[in-house]
């Protein structure tokens, strides 16, 4: 029998871990079996004609709240021009309610609930005798399904999860190549301890393992393949300390080169294990996805979280400050009871202790979860359909959540784009009471100056934030247009051919600024130039290779040692040669008579 696994992803660049599961489980039993990645910006006809060709004698799909739309488009069609072909779906977003899914599309033949590569064999296996025999598919002894029987939605029995995890062969025996410049999706362990309504995860009881040695074995084979990304689905990942711990240790002994994520509970992150990665993991190797939420200790209460932020916070800290792994903390704005004012303070609360990445994000009100059952106690609507997302609730209005989303806008393109750290430190520190009251007046400004219907060049931020900054704050700008060139010359990856700024210094200047900097090269460095300027030897050099420009004091000291010294200094900005070298920085004190400090060849 002819089996299609199908799914549409969100970006190419994204793999099906569940897809790939259920073949290994069925692979044995029925070897042709071919699983096909879509994404969910192909043209449904496209991909009707593509499963169409491959002539199929049973197609399944995994749902989730971002491809549900589409697939069910998929699947409508599918079934005109297959209509003899069934059609399973699977998948978090239709395990539950499936009597709705199955009641309002009538081409979707029957659903898996909950765990799948078990219930799916055996639907083949009815399937094919089915097939063998001439006759209608006896669907009621295969348990963990709903489908539709002489008119009637029928459910049968609730399949029992698999006692070992094992049992489930290894995805990652084959097909390696079908993960290249993909990112691989990995599972060490199933469920999560925890009861956060919001949550899908929260209506699983316990949490099974992988062994050790299976997941050692398949992440090696993985690491050898040359895979550039694994991504732990674990809910939480560290609830079992040993297990963790064994686990980042193979890891930083095995990498080459490959980076992985995790999502974890930063509160019950214990201290020795963050001793463990502070002293032995190398720089970039693990990113850490930890969600927050809010801070406000009702509404953890309401949705049954349980969290201690101070022990979070302290956790966070101390990674952060290691400069070893890359933290992105997550936020979910419209939880119940906390109001805008809550929110703003949550919001000011972790970012306060600025992770490389925060993500703002808005409740969703998944079907099955508890908040979604408990809807009206707090006045909720949302979208009917998926992603389910909220327009509002008892103490939150929709035009407080429309500011919000300027408010993620703006933090997505400034803070986590990492385009100009500098600058936004010094208009927290200068312009601004919260960080929040930054990114929330400029996401209005943003908005109504329209740009959020316009594109945009890397330059355009600068000017626009700019532009902000002189209508919101006036007079006594210059620092900030120093610290923008400063960011934005220094994270150029090449010179750039035009500046946004009109201060190009005339060639008598530029000479001057380079003479003095070559005199105290000289001075320092004798006939042995610094790195700034060891490849530099002539004036026709450094106009190649430099880009000079005044700023209002001596950014360099500043950076370095926390003074501020303000006056007329030159920021002399090197773009090497050589592939992949790092970009060098001068700042010159602008005299007419004697040279100024210099920084000799910072590297940041």
């Amino acid at each position: 029998m002819k089996i299609v696994l199908a799914t549409l992803n969100a970006k190419y660049i994204h793999s099906s871990l569940a897809l790939r599961y259920l073949r290994s489980y069925v692979k044995p039993a029925f070897p042709d079996v071919e699983l096909v990645e879509y994404t969910i910006h192909d043209p449904t006809l496209n991909i009707v004609g593509d499963i169409y060709q491959r002539s199929p004698e049973l197609v399944a799909f995994s749902c989730y709240i971002w491809n549900i739309r589409e697939t069910l488009d998929v699947v409508a069609n599918l079934k005109k021009v297959l209509p003899d072909v069934p059609v399973i779906l699977g998948g978090p977003e239709v395990t539950y309610d499936a009597d709705y899914w199955l009641r309002e599309y009538p081409a979707i033949d029957v659903i898996v609930i909950g765990e799948g590569e078990q219930t799916f064999r055996e639907l083949c296996e009815a399937y094919r005798e089915a097939s063998e025999r001439g006759r209608e598919a006896d669907l009621q002894a295969v348990n963990g399904i709903a489908y539709r029987h002489q008119g009637r939605i029928r459910f049968t029995p609730p399949r029992e999860r698999l006692p070992h995890l094992d049992a489930i062969p290894s995805p990652y025996e084959e097909h390696l190549e079908e993960l290249d410049n993909r990112i691989v999706y990995f599972e060490a362990s199933r469920g999560c301890p925890f009861k956060c309504q919001y949550c899908l995860s929260s209506i699983e009881d316990g949490v099974r393992y992988f062994s050790l040695e299976r997941v050692k074995r398949d992440l090696q084979r993985l690491i050898r393949h040359g895979v550039k990304t694994i991504k732990f689905v674990d809910r939480t990942f560290n609830i079992h300390k040993q297990y963790a711990l064994e686990i980042f240790r193979f890891l930083i002994d095995n990498h080459q080169g490959t980076v992985f994520q995790f999502e974890i509970t930063a509160d019950i992150l214990k201290p020795d294990v963050v001793d463990f990665l502070v002293q032995h993991a190398p720089p970039g190797l693990f990113r850490f996805e930890i969600g927050v939420q809010s801070t406000n200790d009702e509404t953890n209460r309401l949705v049954q979280r349980i969290q201690n932020f101070a022990k979070l916070r302290e956790t966070v800290r101390r990674i952060k400050e290691s400069g070893k792994i890359t933290q992105h903390l997550d936020l979910i704005a419209g939880l119940p009871e906390e109001d805008y004012a809550s929110f703003r303070k949550t919001f000011n609360d972790v970012f306060a202790l600025r992770p490389e990445e925060l993500q703002l994000g808005f409740l969703k009100m998944l079907r099955g979860t508890g908040v979604r059952a408990r809807a009206a106690q707090h006045g909720y609507i949302y979208m009917e359909q998926a992603p389910y997302e909220i327009l509002g609730n008892n103490v939150l209005s929709y035009a407080e959540l429309l500011r919000l989303k300027r408010v993620e806008d703006v933090l997505e393109k400034y803070w986590n784009a990492h385009r100009m750290d500098r600058t936004l430190e010094w208009i927290f520190a200068k312009h601004f009471a919260t960080p929040f009251d930054f990114f929330q007046e400029f996401g209005d400004y943003w908005e109504a100056q329209g740009w959020s219907r316009l594109g945009y060049q890397l330059e355009d931020l600068f000017i626009r934030l700019y532009q902000f900054l002189r209508e919101r704050v006036g007079e006594g700008l210059a620092h900030v247009l120093s610290l923008l060139k400063f960011d934005y010359l220094y994270n150029q990856r090449h010179r750039p051919r035009k500046l946004w700024w009109p201060d190009t210094l005339e060639k008598r200047e530029l000479q001057q600024v380079y003479r003095q900097l070559l005199q105290r090269q000289e001075e320092q460095c004798g006939e042995s130039r610094g790195s700034f300027m060891e490849h530099i030897a002539s004036e026709k050099e450094y106009f190649k290779h430099t880009i000079v420009t005044n700023v209002s004091f001596d950014i360099g000291r500043w950076l370095q040692q926390g003074e501020f010294v303000p006056g007329e200094f030159a920021l002399v900005v090197y773009y090497p040669y050589q592939a992949g070298a790092a970009n060098a920085y001068e700042i010159v004190e602008r005299r007419p008579t004697e040279v100024g400090e210099s920084r000799d060849g910072n590297q940041l």
